[in-house]
């Protein structure tokens, strides 16, 4: 699936995949040595996000059921947690950086096809 940012008309993701169940929301990005350009995971339902067992840092946004972001969490390092968002019905994992190399910012709002 590709995620792209509607309000600013730019391709965040051409891989993204879906974490819908309990054990695939919680081993997430867990055992990869890298995220590869391009890919990405879209966590549903989701609040907040755990980096245990990670190898590398990742952005974390956080969006509403309309796919506005509500918060971004830049560079979230291994071994640490997320802050709980309000609201908040997925957790997009992305590589740390394309945020903000792409000027994604809360308010923005986000599709996926």
């Amino acid at each position: 699936m590709m995620l792209t940012n509607q309000t600013r008309d730019t391709v965040l993701l051409t891989d993204a995949r879906y974490a819908k169940t309990f054990w695939t929301r919680f081993l997430g990005l867990m055992g990869r040595a890298e995220l590869p350009a391009g890919q990405g995971l879209v966590i549903e339902p989701g609040g907040s996000i755990h980096m245990f067992f990670m190898r590398f840092a990742i952005d974390a946004i956080f969006v509403d059921k309309d796919w506005k972001i509500l918060h971004i969490s830049h560079s979230i390092k291994p071994w640490r947690i997320s802050r709980m968002v309000r609201r908040s019905k997925r957790v997009i994992e992305v590589n740390a950086g394309l945020c903000a190399s792409t000027n994604t910012q809360p308010g923005d709002v986000l599709a996926l096809s």
